[in-house]
Formats: structure tokens, C-alpha cells, sequence
């Protein structure tokens, strides 16, 4: 079962998150979902990380998850996907819906503080125009990590695909 929480990580989950990354974690603002053990699923990820533009608000960092997703990626289902897009202007819409409320949500969640910081480095227009995982062609699917990762926070078309013909979320059971 998958819990949004958007909390600040605590100790125990702070060592999780280093395990699951190989490192120690930077630009972490929330652990965004977890299961129900409280194991960090998805981070929500400040948008300045180390002076740079970070455009990935959500970052999946759970190993089972990624697995499962990658398994998803190898068989070819981005180009499948990308077919689709191409071909449903619905789906292209949802789509393109889905990078704008993952825009609105990362812009909503900065401080003034780092709005003006954002501003003053001059990465408004990577952060206003730059979707999913910082996809800059919203006719593209760079990604299905990303996309996963955004589905458990938020609204992604992508995701919720995923779930429907892969049971991603059934690899947490």
C-alpha cells in the first residue's frame, strides 16, 4: 500500500534512502510516499540542488519499484507508448495534462526564497517548461521511473497505465 506523506525523512528513513541511492542524499525537501512500513517510496527534491536546476520533483528511490519498472522498460513499452501518444490525441492530452500539474506542483511547493533564487540564476524557464523528470518534449516518454514516481504523488497518466496492464504497485506486497 502506497501512503503520500510529504514529511521531512526521519533518521531511520534517512538510512534507507542512503542504501537505496548508494549514497548519501542531497536536495532531499520530503519523502513524498511510502509503503505502509513507513519506507521511503518517492522524494520530493528541492529545485536548486548544489547551484544547478534539479526539474525532477519526484525521484523514486525504491529499489523494488525501480526493479519492477525496469523490467516494464526493457521489453520496449516507452516506444509503445510514444506510438500511442502519436496516435490518440486524448492520451497525448492526458499526457501533456500530466507534465503541466507536475509544473504547477513543483512551482507550488518552492518557498519565495527559492522562487527568487530560481529567478535570479535563470532557471524559470527550465523549471516552467520542463515536465516529468525534466523532459523538455512533451511528446516524448523519457522515462517511466519518473513518470511512476509522479503517479504515486500526483496525477500521471503514464503511471496509472502501468498500474492497469503491469500491477506495478503489486511488487510492494
Amino acid at each position: 500500500m502506497v501512503i503520500r506523506t510529504d514529511q521531512a525523512p526521519n533518521e531511520r528513513q534517512l538510512a534507507i534512502i542512503t542504501q537505496q541511492l548508494g549514497r548519501a542524499p542531497r536536495g532531499i525537501e520530503a519523502v513524498a510516499a511510502t509503503d505502509d512500513h513507513g519506507t521511503p517510496l518517492v522524494l520530493r527534491m528541492a529545485p536548486i540542488v548544489d547551484g544547478k536546476p534539479f526539474p525532477t520533483l519526484y525521484w523514486l528511490c525504491s529499489d523494488l519499484l525501480k526493479i519492477e519498472i525496469s523490467r516494464i522498460e526493457a521489453v520496449g513499452v516507452i516506444k509503445s507508448l510514444e506510438q500511442r501518444l502519436q496516435e490518440e490525441p486524448e492520451f497525448l492530452e492526458a499526457y501533456q495534462q500530466s507534465h503541466r500539474d507536475y509544473v504547477k506542483a513543483r512551482w507550488a511547493y518552492m518557498s519565495d526564497v527559492q522562487r527568487d533564487e530560481v529567478t535570479k540564476l535563470g532557471y524559470s524557464d527550465v523549471l516552467t517548461e520542463r515536465g516529468v523528470g525534466g523532459i523538455s518534449n512533451w511528446q516524448q516518454v523519457r522515462c517511466l521511473h519518473t513518470q511512476y514516481a509522479h503517479h504515486l504523488c500526483g496525477n500521471n497518466v503514464i503511471g496509472q497505465w502501468m498500474d492497469e496492464h503491469y500491477n506495478v504497485q503489486d511488487c510492494l506486497s
